[in-house]
């Protein structure tokens, strides 16, 4: 455990925090090896405003969360640390709120640590004598990639099997065979979960990596896929197996996630464009339980699902809406997800300004890693980037519209300056001349004036 100086200063200089303990992901993360962002410390010993007084001796302190016995400190240089008291949380009633809280500064470590979700996120490191403390066997189970709950204290807030999808998937673990009876054992509390919580956990594993489709499998095991129905309906649908040998729709989806993640581009990209582009791929078939059915193609009785990315999009914003992630997002998402076919066009200039117009506010180069998790998620055949997939990207860089959609060459000001007055029908020849832009009727603004020059006059 590498703790930042300022923090070890801070834990040696003020005095009620002589039994702190570092808890949660910073210690999995540490014998993980992973680099560890926040620090939790979980302090005994000390009441709520002990704790708070002896903080605002060494920098701003928030009480932003006095009903969770939770303190956010920061420092002058702006470095925050949540310092939070032992709690028991008792259930009172269906929901995320139907809790009643009381902080216990004298908690025994071992009660404290039983209420955390899963023996991996039940380990403490004590700093001052660099031990870790482990009640649970939970470096036994990050050793043997397993992901076990702690205690029958677990069913006490269902979003815990959610927290267990993203787990398995960033981590990827392997559930216990009892946390998955567990977890199948509260599906019905499905219900009591705000969609915000909800939504949270998704985009953690979307950001995530490792090995997403675990966790797409933990919620099918747990009868958690039947609460996200978009996402049931693909293990019912199936696919030509000679397009598509590794299975049912589902199966394939999840092929494809992990064939995202393990895209460099992928991983190097900011976490939004991660998030942005794994929902997509989740989505980009959620149109085909609508539109797959066998028909006859040469001769040969096939499965097909014809116009399953148009289908797709609706379905994809109405799956994120109900999740309640941004709309920026969702503006992202939808378009990738409706044009995922797009290598199929014919590839002309005037279709490659038109899709990367379509997609905006996303781009061909999200596009084109789609569609590669895509072709790659098709074992057993092997992971080769389709022709027309290479040479869709060809086509965008040499006209520039790879990472940005085509921008109107000809403005209002250009109108004004060739005489023509300002009034509604200004936007109705702006729209005709960016269409025309599209269509490759010009290509600079010399070629726009020209073409402006060319139209009549209004009325």
């Amino acid at each position: 455990m590498k703790l930042p100086p300022e923090l070890r200063q801070l834990l040696e200089t003020t005095p009620e925090l002589a039994r702190a303990f570092l808890v949660g992901g910073c210690v999995r993360d540490a014998l993980l090896g992973r680099p560890q962002k926040d620090f939790d410390l979980e302090v005994y010993g000390v009441d709520y405003a002990a704790l708070a007084k002896g903080l605002q001796r060494q920098g701003r302190v928030d009480l932003v969360g006095k009903s969770f016995g939770v303190i956010k400190f920061t420092r002058a240089d702006g470095t925050q640390w949540d310092f939070s008291l032992p709690r028991r949380d008792s259930k009172t009633a269906a929901g995320h709120k139907g809790f009643t809280i009381a902080c216990d500064p004298e908690l025994e470590l071992r009660e404290a640590a039983s209420r955390r979700d899963f023996t991996i996120n039940a380990l403490m490191f004590n700093p001052r004598t660099h031990e870790y403390l482990d009640f649970f066997g939970g470096r036994r189970d990050l050793r043997a990639r397993r992901l076990r709950h702690t205690s029958d204290h677990f069913t006490e807030d269902p979003l815990r099997v959610l927290r267990g999808m993203q787990f398995v998937s960033r981590f990827r673990l392997t559930p216990a065979p009892a946390t998955i009876e567990l977890c199948r054992s509260i599906s019905h509390t499905f219900a009591e979960l705000a969609p915000e919580r909800v939504g949270l956990e998704w985009l953690k594993w979307a950001g995530g990596g490792g090995r997403p489709s675990a966790g797409l499998r933990f919620l099918q095991a747990t009868n958690w896929l039947q609460h996200f129905p978009e996402l049931a309906a693909l293990a019912e649908t199936p696919q030509d197996p000679e397009w598509h040998p590794e299975g049912n729709v589902f199966v394939h989806t999840g092929f494809a996630c992990d064939a995202l993640a393990a895209l460099p581009e992928w991983q190097a990209a900011d976490e939004t464009t991660r998030r942005v582009l794994m929902l997509a791929t989740l989505a980009h078939d959620l149109g085909k339980p609508a539109t797959t059915h066998r028909a006859e193609r040469r001769g040969k009785m096939r499965i097909v699902s014809p116009g399953h990315e148009q289908q797709g999009g609706p379905l994809a914003e109405a799956f994120l809406g109900r999740l309640k992630v941004s709309h920026e997002l969702i503006r992202r998402v939808v378009p990738l997800v409706t044009h995922h076919l797009a290598q199929l066009q014919t590839l002309t200039g005037r279709s490659v300004r038109r899709l990367a117009n379509a997609l905006k506010p996303a781009t061909i180069e999200e596009l084109c890693l789609l569609m590669t998790a895509d072709a790659f998620g098709r074992p057993p055949r092997p992971q080769v980037v389709p022709r027309r997939l290479v040479a869709l990207r060809e086509a965008a860089a040499q006209l520039r519209l790879q990472d940005a959609a085509p921008q109107p060459l000809l403005r209002g000001r250009h109108l004004i300056a060739r005489g023509r007055r300002p009034g509604r029908a200004f936007g109705t020849l702006l729209r005709a001349a960016f269409e025309a832009q599209l269509d490759g009727a010009f290509n600079d603004l010399a070629g726009a004036l020209r073409w402006l020059d060319a139209q009549p006059p209004e009325d």
